[in-house]
Parts: structure tokens; C-alpha cells; sequence
């Protein structure tokens, strides 16, 4: 049997997001990611 399970890319839960100047999304750049801990389970 082969399972296929999904993995999503996310910012670090320890690390403190920015709000983007012009309110249009969350500052990426130099941020820290790690995989979704609920994808983690998954895996």
C-alpha cells in the first residue's frame, strides 16, 4: 500500500511575525520555516 501525504512549508512557530508595510501579507525574508507540525504527525 502507498500513501501519499501532503507537506507544507511554514514560518517557524517560534519566531515573531511582521506584518508587511503596506498591510498586504506577512514579511518572508529571512525568516525561519519549518514543515506544518500537524504534517509532521502525518509523516
Amino acid at each position: 500500500m502507498k500513501i501519499l501525504v501532503p507537506v507544507k512549508r511554514v514560518v517557524d512557530y517560534n519566531v515573531k511575525i511582521r506584518v508587511k508595510a503596506d498591510g498586504s501579507g506577512v514579511e518572508l525574508a529571512n525568516v525561519k520555516m519549518s514543515m506544518n507540525p500537524f504534517d509532521e504527525i502525518a509523516v
